[in-house]
């Protein structure tokens, strides 16, 4: 298999290759953003029903060979992002009444992280602990203690409870995984986990375990676009020379996971979506402007309004005085049209949300490689477990001698 480097650079090389087809904002274009450049592509896009929308969008494979006649690296972004499945170790059954308060797919989630971790004998610092459910299974699997670092009081407050009422080896320390004085819980003889901490919170333990050489740390990565900075903070050499700048919209692309809805939840989207675009089709024209407005959540009771009572109450939110004699049938029908194209113009993107994902992954192997670890990156379960499957495991080398 390729190294993390070698696979970094080939997914920096083709994502920067293609960057017209995934690094921009489908909301803000009022038509398909490769009309002049590529006007066989919106052809082809435009003439997809949605049951092929659909189809493609669940299968990657498809989109990428339906996708080569005009990005030819689709093929290199799915074989370069492919991962493969983390070793299992035999574990022992956890006694009942362990997962009391752990939802069921949380439970799942947990217990399969758990699965893959190798068995070093060592006390554990479970990073963004929450109520500390990973740290259960990790002290009561391999019989080690645990700290449990967490920044909100009252989890901490509920975590202690429920670990003294198990009799489990847990401590639980309230502490700001941002803040330089968290790095006193970080040890060398330590394995350090964060399951799903978000963004840079995940990050900070990789940069802090890797200052302090800690012997191992496992990270399941998740919410990447979560960032103090305005733009992604690279964290390898190959990544800090790549001229792909990410912004937070740019690292929501791995996130954008499709799953199968039904009739309602469709047609829900469908209003939802169209009318927002209705609405900033009408603020350009009110405004003389071709700058795309957000518009804040909505309840969605008040979708069955119709598409003027969402106009009127989008303009008091964004300030935007309307005029008295507006035709809103023309503009709701405006929303719907840009609707057909955002829809297809999200599913070329498709086609680049694992890549990127991978991109943002490699990256910190990377970075954890050159900090002297050695690093395995796969999935610990399956994508309807959860599509954040993804873990990064690094172990120090420490020199003999």
């Amino acid at each position: 298999m390729p190294s993390y480097s070698s696979l970094l650079q080939q997914l920096d090389t083709a994502l920067s290759n293609t960057r017209t087809f995934w690094q921009f904002m489908p909301f803000a274009e009022t038509e398909l953003a490769w009309q002049q450049s590529h006007p066989e592509l919106c052809q082809w896009l435009m003439s997809l029903n949605d049951e092929q929308i659909e189809a493609l969008t669940q299968d990657p494979l498809a989109l990428a060979n339906a996708l080569v006649p005009w990005i030819p690296q689709a093929h290199q972004l799915i074989s370069v992002s492919e991962t493969h499945p983390l070793t299992v170790r035999t574990t022992t059954a956890l006694p009942k009444g362990l997962d009391v308060g752990i939802p069921g797919r949380k439970w799942t989630q947990i217990t399969a992280f758990n699965a893959v971790l190798p068995q070093h004998n060592l006390p554990w610092l479970e990073w963004c602990a929450g109520k500390g459910h990973l740290g259960r299974v990790l002290a009561t699997s391999h019989h080690t203690p645990v700290v449990s670092l967490e920044w909100q009081e009252q989890l901490c407050i509920d975590g202690a409870a429920a670990v003294k009422q198990l009799g489990l080896p847990i401590s639980f320390v309230q502490g700001d995984a941002f803040s330089s004085e968290s790095e006193q819980y970080i040890e060398a003889e330590q394995h350090a986990v964060a399951l799903h901490a978000c963004g840079d919170l995940h990050v900070s333990l990789l940069q802090r375990v890797a200052n302090k050489q800690g012997r191992a740390v496992s990270v399941s990565p998740c919410c990447y676009h979560l960032i103090r900075d305005k733009y992604y903070q690279a964290l390898s050499k190959i990544a800090k020379c790549s001229d792909i700048e990410l912004s937070k919209h740019d690292l929501r692309l791995p996130l954008q996971e499709t799953v199968t809805a039904g009739q309602r939840v469709r047609r829900q989207r469908f209003v939802e979506v169209s009318y927002r675009l209705g609405f900033d089709s009408l603020q350009r024209h009110v405004l003389g402007s071709n700058t795309y407005l957000p518009v804040p959540n909505i309840q969605k009771a008040l979708l069955n309004e119709g598409f003027m009572a969402f106009c009127i109450w989008a303009a008091e939110k964004k300030g935007v005085t309307l005029p008295s004699n507006i035709d809103f049938s023309h503009w709701q029908a405006e929303g719907e049209q840009r609707f057909a194209s955002v829809e297809r113009m999200e599913l070329v993107r498709q086609l680049f949300r694992r890549p990127l994902e991978m991109w943002l992954v490699y990256d910190r192997a990377c970075f954890m490689e050159e900090a002297g670890y050695q690093v395995n990156v796969g999935t610990f379960c399956d994508k309807p477990t959860t599509p954040r499957n993804l873990l990064i495991h690094a172990e120090y080398l420490r020199s003999k001698g």
